[in-house]
């Protein structure tokens, strides 16, 4: 069942962000950051489990970027973080935000969903503060896509 996340997810949601920013495929997020940002986020969850999730970050009135889209490892490849994805982009159409981005080291994915490859150069300045924390800074290799809305 995907739905938006509440305070109790927390700790789940942190764990699974944890586990792909320990293999460098993710920021990671301190449990302060997710409950600063917890409206922002969307879950995939059966039972107690929670098995996915993704945030739209509005950035600006015409721009919003996706945001710690993980599935747990047994659980990819069965349209669970598509489903996520496809929450956030309805998030975004109903606050009427023009174009969305991401980075992302898998733009094969969002590709499918509509995304297109952009350089990273045109994205505002603004969206760059939380790249300091990155261990790639400067020298970042995520691919910067973008979809309008």
């Amino acid at each position: 069942m995907i739905r938006k996340a509440n305070v109790d997810d927390v700790k789940k949601i942190q764990a699974l962000i944890g586990y792909y920013a320990r293999r460098e495929a993710m920021l990671p997020r301190s449990l302060n950051e997710i409950y600063e940002s917890i409206r922002d986020f969307y879950v995939y969850s059966e039972g107690s489990g929670l098995y996915g999730c993704c945030a739209l970050h509005v950035d600006w009135e015409d721009l919003a970027e996706i945001k710690s889209l993980a599935v747990v490892k047994r659980k990819t490849k069965q349209g669970i973080g598509a489903r996520l994805l496809a929450a956030c982009l309805g998030d975004a159409k109903a606050l009427r935000v023009k174009k969305v981005f991401a980075l992302t080291y898998v733009p094969e994915f969002f590709e499918r969903a509509g995304f297109t490859l952009i350089d990273k150069a045109g994205l505002p300045h603004k969206i760059w503060s939380e790249c300091i924390k990155c261990v790639h800074f400067p020298d970042c290799d995520e691919h910067a896509m973008l979809k309008e809305i």
